[in-house]
């Protein structure tokens, strides 16, 4: 239906090129912003456009056109006397004087490959209704009562990684209307899940509204990870429960709001997983839904001849050396703090984020001086995903102060420990030394050390949402992604898993207790660590994709979290929670400031026989056992970490190490990853004297 509706600015426009997006008129707003009523300061940032309309519809209105008047710095701005919270619009280029009628389309929201209408790159909402992807116009009021974020430190951190829709969509507890949902995510059931296995931050997969790439409805499939954002301001409304979604995005900001409000009562910090790096119009043959209708060589990277630069793999990069992007990156950042009280962020491919002109990583890039520069959000977590698929991409320990990264080493050294050398030692060959595995114990010092940052810099991780799960590195030698329709090319080759024997499923009984001691080593190595764990949502279940390491693609069963009580989760719930509790111990007898004061802090190497660590022995691939002890000079206990990753039990010599005065020091038992952990656990034995390290085991004592 054609509307030829066309508005004329107003004749005494007193707009502003600043805030962009859409804003109460400063002349209106009495200096509070969010006065409520239908004048509107409208402003965007498109410098490839010579002339730019809005059109909107302002609730139970038909819709209107009005060119905005005024062009500041590639800014057009204007004041719109009806655009009310709620009404829907757009943007498009004026073709001429007098602006020609709109034409909703009937399908796909599409006009000829092309969306009809720009979305804002600052909208706080967007809809699609009647075919038309449309940004809306929200108001930012909700009664937070008192809530604020909880700034738990990051010595204290422990990370969990999780999908909105993933974590509850199969829970029995959980109301199948709110299922999949921000409102099943807060749910009661899921709440007590979580603090009762004591992590103390959620990190959502992304939750910035996203399309699905072509391709993957071609197959029938979605981009169920989210990483294609298409609106930095806007919560995606396919996370909202029915309701919210038919009432509109007012309704699933205020759910999302609520999510974050019932996890902050709970103890439970909320952080993001944000997509900066691109964005969803993917190459330029991809859709034109924002960025690339309003200056696509502004916000786009792209090299001497205009052709995109893709440091990324989704066919566009955002260009961060253009102001303006850093600049739209900030706004948005800030406004999920202010507005939605976000605990921080985990910023994909972040190394994209930091190219300057010359597309090279530099770790005093403006985006990076701006955020230590801003009271706001150098107050928050911030976390780098340290590489993209550029030249130079890899940049694992060289981000600034006031950042911690995703530690790949970390990941590939006890991988290889507990899992690729324990394959090899099988098929009758030899594994490696424990030296990379007391460096990733230890919290990769070195790695971190050149940029001024210490051992609390490394998110540890063995499992997350792109790779095997936990209990996938232990069940499959190889990826089986058929189900993502690409004859199984795509995801990682190298995944430095073990099957023990059977690939995949098994009912033998020795294999089972094979992979479930692999478990606990690597889940116990994650959380005795140094550093900031990261547990992926279901490994404290045993979860399986079935041998699927790209479930990106995979909005089903495949990816979300099975609920259904069976031993190997029951044991593997249990093991994780106890791993959690014996951190949480420790950590609380050390002085605030452990381990960060080196000098101060201590962590001492013993082999099996209770004397310091070699250079010989280091390099023996030969000696797989090794025992750690830490703590601090301060602190009310101090712990023993005894490591066996060898196929055979071993008679170990603590440390000889005294108490006060001349005493040995007597070591208590706390917890084995081996199967006899019931029988042993409360045993104590003095400082040089002897004890059992169990064949692929950790044993873990405290004084």
């Amino acid at each position: 239906m054609v509307m030829p509706l066309f508005d004329t600015a107003s004749t005494n426009d007193a707009s502003t090129a600043v805030p962009l997006g859409v804003s109460v008129p400063r002349a209106d707003s009495g200096g509070t912003g969010h006065r409520p009523g239908g004048r509107a300061n409208v402003a965007c940032f498109a410098p490839a456009v010579p002339s730019l309309e809005i059109v909107y519809k302002a609730p139970g209105r038909e819709w209107r056109i009005q060119k905005l008047p005024n062009v500041s710095q590639g800014v057009h701005h204007g004041i719109v006397e009806d655009l009310p919270y709620g009404s829907r619009y757009g943007f498009r280029a004026a073709s001429s004087e007098q602006s020609l009628p709109f034409a909703a389309p009937t399908s796909n929201g599409q006009d000829d490959g092309r969306q009809p209408l720009l979305l804002d790159p600052y909208g706080r909402g967007v809809e699609e209704r009647d075919g038309l992807l449309t940004s809306v116009r929200t108001a930012s009021e909700f009664d937070w009562g008192t809530d604020e974020r909880l700034q738990v430190p990051w010595r204290n951190t422990i990370n969990y990684e999780a999908h909105v829709r993933g974590q509850s969509m199969l829970h029995p507890d959980v109301p199948e209307e709110l299922r999949g949902t921000y409102a099943g995510m807060a749910h009661p059931a899921i709440i007590e899940h979580l603090t009762s296995l004591g992590v103390t931050s959620v990190q959502l997969l992304p939750v910035h509204f996203h399309v699905d790439e072509p391709h993957l409805l071609d197959l029938g499939l979605t981009n169920y990870w989210g990483y294609n954002t298409a609106a930095f301001f806007a919560p995606h409304p396919g996370y909202a429960t029915k309701g919210a979604q038919q009432a509109g995005p007012q309704a699933v900001q205020d759910e999302f709001k609520r999510m974050v409000k019932l996890f902050h009562a709970a103890g439970l910090e909320v952080i993001l997983d944000v997509v900066y790096n691109h964005t969803a119009e993917g190459g330029p043959d991809g859709r034109t839904l924002s960025f690339r209708g309003l200056g696509e060589q502004t916000y786009y990277r792209t090299d001497g001849h205009g052709k995109y630069v893709d440091t990324t793999g989704c066919g566009n990069s955002l260009n961060f050396s253009e102001p303006r992007v850093v600049q739209m990156v900030l706004d948005s950042l800030r406004y999920w703090v202010d507005e939605f009280h976000i605990d921080g962020f985990r910023f994909d491919l972040a190394v994209t984020l930091c190219r300057n002109a010359a597309n090279e990583f530099d770790p005093r890039h403006q985006f990076l001086v701006a955020i230590a520069a801003d009271p706001v959000l150098s107050d928050v977590k911030l976390i780098a995903e340290p590489w993209d698929v550029g030249y130079g991409g890899w940049q694992t320990g060289r981000f600034p102060a006031g950042w911690v990264d995703w530690n790949d080493h970390f990941r590939d050294a006890l991988r290889s420990f507990w899992l690729a050398d324990r394959a090899a030692m099988d098929a009758g060959g030899h594994g490696g030394s424990t030296a990379k595995l007391a460096d990733a114990l230890s919290g990769s010092a070195a790695l971190f050390q050149a940029s001024g940052r210490s051992r609390l810099a490394s998110v540890n991780y063995i499992a997350a949402h792109d790779g095997f799960t936990l209990n996938d590195l232990v069940s499959f030698d190889r990826k089986h992604n058929e189900d993502n329709g690409e004859q199984n090319r795509d995801g990682h080759g190298d995944n430095r898993s073990y099957n023990h024997g059977v690939e995949g499923p098994t009912e033998s009984g020795g294999i089972l207790a094979k992979r479930a001691q692999s478990r606990r080593n690597m889940m116990a190595s994650l959380l005795i660590s140094l550093g900031v764990p990261m547990i992926t949502a279901g490994d404290e279940l045993a979860r399986t994709q079935h041998g699927n390491n790209n479930a990106y693609c995979q909005d089903n069963a495949i990816a979300w979290i099975d609920w259904t009580r069976t031993p190997e989760s029951h044991e593997m719930l249990r093991s994780t929670k106890r791993y959690i509790r014996l951190r949480k111990e420790f950590l609380a007898a050390q002085p605030h400031d452990f381990p960060v004061r080196d000098e101060q802090s201590y962590l001492y190497w013993f082999d099996q026989d209770g004397y310091p660590m070699t250079m010989e022995r280091w390099n023996d691939p030969q000696q797989r056992v090794v025992q750690l002890l830490l703590g601090s000079d301060n602190g009310a206990l101090a712990g023993l970490v005894v490591v066996n990753g060898g196929a055979s039990d071993v008679q170990i010599t603590l440390p000889r190490v005294t108490a006060e005065g001349t005493a040995h020091r007597l070591f208590e038992l706390r917890l084995t990853t081996s199967p006899l952990h019931e029988q042993r656990q409360g045993g104590q034995v003095a400082s040089g004297e002897k004890d059992l390290a169990e064949a692929y085991s950790i044993s873990i004592y405290r004084t």
